[in-house]
């Protein structure tokens, strides 16, 4: 059961709307509440992304062979297939994906640590974040080279 958030409400109407007819990358969030999944895919298309959704791992992995992501924002606790073991399985399908982890729980400490053990290097925000610094955060990835995580 995940805690309650004491972080303030943000307005979605106060995500500036973005210049859509440039080139829009792709991003695809993933995280079993929908309305978190939702939501953060909102303030992303509000910016100028290409948002996409997905609530599990697998039908995270659907949708990127459809429309594949240069960057994917994952819940880290996921049902089934874990956020981590989706970034794993996106990077040897999507080199050069950008990947973000995001998580509310002080348990996922262990499960990067597993990652890390077995070579593979992720970023990872904590929720609830701010929709300036998730922004920060997608903006800051897309830029870097091989991606966010390694």
């Amino acid at each position: 059961m995940r805690a309650k958030s004491t972080s303030p409400v943000v307005s979605i109407d106060d995500v500036p709307p973005a210049d859509t007819s440039a080139f829009r990358p792709v991003v695809l969030v993933v995280d079993d509440e929908s309305v978190i999944a939702d939501t953060v895919a909102e303030i992303l298309s509000r910016s100028g992304y290409a948002a996409l959704t997905a609530y599990d791992g697998n039908e995270a992995l659907e949708t990127a062979l459809v429309t594949p992501p240069e960057m994917l924002i994952t819940d880290v606790i996921l049902p089934g297939m874990s956020g981590i073991e989706l970034a794993i399985k996106m990077r040897r399908i999507f080199p050069d994906c950008k990947i973000l982890l995001f998580s509310g729980q002080a348990a996922t400490v262990d499960l990067l640590a597993v990652a890390k053990g077995a070579g593979h290097h992720f970023n990872l925000i904590h929720k609830p974040v701010h929709p300036k610094d998730l922004l920060m955060h997608v903006a800051e990835g897309l830029k870097q080279g091989a991606g966010v995580a390694s």
